[in-house]
């Protein structure tokens, strides 16, 4: 006993601080994974971003003497949770603005890769104003293809629907073609506003650009506009082409 107490003694001290540490790690193991902020208090994310788009800014030109300047832009703010958007587009042709809209819309994002948007448009240009309630939804397919499609609503029972789609493909790092088009539908003819029912008018666009520096692109292409039923009607009778293909010069930029 003499001779192997200290050793013993040495034994049973050794394994029961082993038997303690043992057991304090897995109550804080235990306890972390009860608590489901065991580091502290989750720290929100509060910084707002903003970032703005002049997606088309650019002149159209036709044989005819047709031309126009058009142009279509957004711009956003808030943190990842929201965002306040803010778009404008309109085409100025012969003193005259066409096809002014300004839209306003707080979005969320319901999925990776989509954001839902509701909000409010405005159709503002040279002919009679339209106010409209808003909700859509945007963002990237499969494959990177922009999308967006939006519902209008309006008094005396107008309802409206514009889809949207534009593809990037880079030919090289800084060369890329954008195919692109628009379609607006209408529920009821307007005729204050050149618009007629059912399936209104189609701008497509092929476009090449060159970006010599990311924020700032120029391009050339053409652009294709077709105007079908009512609204070609219209079109005619205030001495507009219901159908054109014109050459297209302009930049992009953001920040």
């Amino acid at each position: 006993m003499s001779s192997g107490g200290p050793k013993g003694l040495a034994v049973v001290a050794i394994v029961s601080v082993a038997l303690f540490a043992g057991t304090a790690s897995a109550q804080a193991v235990a306890a972390a994974t009860d608590n489901p902020a065991p580091f502290g208090s989750p720290i929100g994310n509060e910084h707002v971003w903003i970032h703005g788009l002049l997606d088309q800014f650019e002149g159209r030109f036709a044989d005819s003497g047709d031309s126009s300047l058009r142009w279509d832009g957004e711009a956003w703010a808030g943190p990842d949770e929201w965002r306040l958007w803010l778009k404008s587009e309109g085409e100025v042709s012969h003193g005259r603005v066409s096809d002014g809209q300004t839209e306003l819309y707080v979005s969320k994002p319901i999925s990776t890769y989509f954001d839902v948007q509701a909000g409010a448009r405005y159709d503002l240009d040279s002919l009679p104003g339209r106010g409209w309630a808003a909700l859509g939804i945007e963002g990237l397919a499969p494959r990177f293809i922009k999308v967006s499609a939006t519902a209008y609503a309006a008094d005396r029972g107008r309802f409206a629907t514009k889809l949207m789609a534009s593809y990037d493909q880079l030919l090289t790092n800084r060369l890329i073609l954008q195919p692109e088009a628009e379609v607006n539908l209408y529920s009821k003819d307007d005729p204050a506003r050149l618009v007629g029912s059912g399936l209104s008018d189609l701008d497509a666009g092929l476009r090449l650009r060159y970006e010599i520096v990311r924020k700032f692109a120029p391009y050339i292409g053409f652009t294709y506009e077709q105007k079908f039923g009512r609204t070609a009607d219209f079109a005619r009778s205030a001495r507009e082409n219901a159908s054109q293909v014109r050459f297209t010069a302009g930049v992009r930029t953001w920040f």
